[in-house]
């Protein structure tokens, strides 16, 4: 059960058998309204004014969109640009100080008969109201994604247990102490989709996983698949590949194929907006590394990353870089004050002595490993070399859209070549001569 290339990175899972805590409450948040795919949120609030925690403060105003509700009660201090904590370009944000009430908004639970018993179209509304988005990292607004159009009908629902990102244990533990509630969240997918078939797919590496999810599957028809233990088996496209032998065409999508992928934290957060009325505010990330005392924390959204390392003791040594996420596909943050967001699914320390330092590229020698170790079968040096030379067009010809940006190619380049960066580049500019995508003309 795995696909062609891929690379087995150490995992550092270190965590996996950290039980989930609950984070101090933050004393101060800041919301970027961009938190998602798509187009972003306007606020709804305005300086001064008092909140509740799980309260409206940005509203998604087209379909590609998303809601952000407050994670604390206090009083809104500024709606201004700051830093964002992924791309570090300056974005409207939303700056809340808390009066350490922890107000909550009201949030009616719904028992299972109670949700049941909902059109699928209301459980979407609900969904799409509560502002999730995928939370493995993608951060697509979840209520299009269980959306698409009558012509591509679903029959095959996936749930993401994989987690194949090195030190992030966050799905594993979800796995093993949120069962019965994923287990629902999946219920509610498949009322909305009505696949023929749900797999759940997790590494070899999650035993404890493996065992909790397959007795709380007995008799519901969905089926756990044990996967081969290999980076990137948690990516969309390799996943589907890996459980049904289905290949996403070049530029194509899931449902092309007849798939939909959920993550195992998106599944869960589906399950608590329509059992619960509770809207994404809070979510599970590792924090780990080089911090004294690593850990699993349910955090609220907007919480600075300096704040959590306070709860995990702090730093153990000198940090030299901080990533919003894991090693492969994680991003290098300027400064410890920035938040974490919906998408955040772990925060990550190396000190020096972690790191290697860049070494100057040479030319290519036409190794082939990059090649090999493509699980997307393209020629990342090729692109790469285009990429340098500003021939975007012949990056776009040799497929440079359909890389995932895993970042296998530069795992293993014996020359040193930023393979990854330079396709990277090829991507964006490609992106910027396309035609405006439906969202941005909603926008318009």
């Amino acid at each position: 059960m795995t696909f062609k290339g891929g690379i087995h990175p150490d995992y550092n899972k270190k965590t996996s058998a950290k039980p989930i805590e609950v984070a101090k409450l933050p004393e101060k948040i800041i919301l970027p309204l961009q938190q998602h795919i798509g187009c972003e949120a306007a606020p709804i609030v305005k300086v001064g004014d008092l909140v509740k925690t799980g309260q409206l403060v940005a509203e998604a105003k087209v379909t590609c969109s998303a809601n952000i509700h407050s994670s604390i009660s206090g009083t809104v201090k500024a709606i201004e640009k700051l830093p964002h904590p992924t791309s570090g370009i300056p974005t409207q944000s939303i700056v809340i100080e808390s009066d350490d009430k922890d107000t909550k908004i009201d949030m009616k639970e719904l028992k299972e008969s109670g949700y049941n018993k909902l059109p699928a179209k209301k459980l979407l509304e609900l969904i799409q109201s509560a502002g999730i988005v995928g939370m493995g990292g993608a951060c697509f607004p979840t209520h299009v994604k269980l959306s698409p159009p009558k012509d591509k009908p679903i029959d095959t629902l996936i749930i993401n247990g994989a987690e194949c990102e090195p030190y992030l244990t966050t799905d594993h533990r979800m796995m093993v102490e949120k069962t019965e509630q994923i287990i629902e969240g999946i219920k509610i997918i498949k009322k909305i989709l009505n696949p023929k078939h749900i797999i759940i797919g997790i590494e070899k590496n999650k035993p404890d996983a493996i065992k909790e999810m397959e007795m709380a599957v007995l008799d519901t028809g969905i089926r756990v698949i044990p996967l081969a233990v290999k980076y990137p088996q948690g990516a969309e496209k390799m996943l589907i590949y890996s459980l049904t032998k289905r290949k996403v065409p070049a530029g194509g999508l899931p449902m092309d194929v007849g798939c939909v992928v959920q993550n195992i934290g998106t599944t869960f957060a589906i399950y608590e907006a329509v059992a619960k009325s509770k809207p994404l505010y809070e979510r599970i990330i590792t924090v780990t590394g080089k911090v004294t005392e690593p850990k699993n924390l349910l955090v609220r959204n907007g919480t600075s990353v300096e704040d959590l390392i306070k709860q995990v003791g702090g730093y153990y040594g000198t940090p030299k870089k901080i990533l919003n996420g894991g090693p492969m596909m994680g991003i290098a943050m300027p400064n410890d004050s920035l938040p974490i967001t919906k998408g955040t699914s772990g925060i990550l320390v190396f000190n020096k002595d972690d790191i290697q330092e860049a070494r100057m590229p040479i030319e290519c020698i036409r190794c082939g490993k990059c090649v090999k170790d493509c699980p997307m079968d393209l020629c990342p040096s090729l692109i790469a070399k285009y990429s340098e030379k500003a021939k975007f067009k012949k990056a776009e010809e040799f497929f440079a859209m359909d890389c995932i940006e895993c970042g296998c190619c530069s795992f293993n380049c014996p020359s040193h070549i930023p393979l990854l960066h330079w396709i990277r580049q090829a991507k964006n500019m490609v992106s910027k001569d396309k035609k405006k995508t439906v969202c941005q003309d909603e926008c318009n």
